[in-house]
């Protein structure tokens, strides 16, 4: 072989050496791409799991709680009026004047699995007085809470104050 074909060779061995090196780096490049994409989607599943788990550990708590302490299965008029008797025998013992009450439509949003009891009371009576009814009727046992509360001066007497309650109690309807 003459010393020119000798050179003519090394420089396509080179050039095919180096497009050899050319396409592999691409491909590792390209493969590279590939690992680092299916990664982050793994420790995005990743971190979904830890979420889901550790919202689990909370729920589970949860569901203990409710699984132990069921509300009662009672028919909407029923838990209505125990509601209202209740408050307002708890007010009337604690020196509340109850001025007004009324019965709320109840949340009976057809699919759901409790429903809540709701009525309105318009009540005076002094601060202290006031607190004592409040701690009576928040019982999360029975799953019953004064949920909206506006307190105002009363306009006779400054010692008392003037309150409107709105109170619920989650109950099970009875079934069909």
């Amino acid at each position: 072989m003459s010393d020119r074909e000798k050179k003519t060779l090394i420089i396509f061995g080179l050039a095919a050496f180096v497009m050899l090196n050319f396409l592999g780096f691409n491909f590792a490049v390209s493969k590279r791409g590939e690992v680092d994409r299916a990664r982050a989607q793994a420790e995005q599943q990743l971190d979904q799991a830890i979420m889901f788990q550790e919202n689990s550990e909370k729920v589970s708590a949860e569901m203990d709680w409710l699984s132990t302490n069921e509300p009662e299965t009672i028919a909407n008029q029923d838990i209505q009026a125990k509601l209202q008797q209740f408050a307002d025998s708890g007010a009337k013992s604690f020196g509340l004047n109850v001025k007004a009450q009324k019965l709320l439509p109840s949340d009976v949003t057809e699919g759901r699995n409790y429903h809540r009891a709701k009525c309105q009371f318009v009540v005076t009576g002094t601060e202290q007085s006031l607190y004592q009814w409040f701690d009576k009727l928040n019982d999360p046992f029975l799953l019953r809470i004064a949920t909206q509360i506006r307190l105002s001066p009363n306009q006779q007497d400054d010692t008392k104050i003037d309150c409107t309650a709105t109170i619920e109690q989650w109950f099970t309807p009875p079934a069909p």
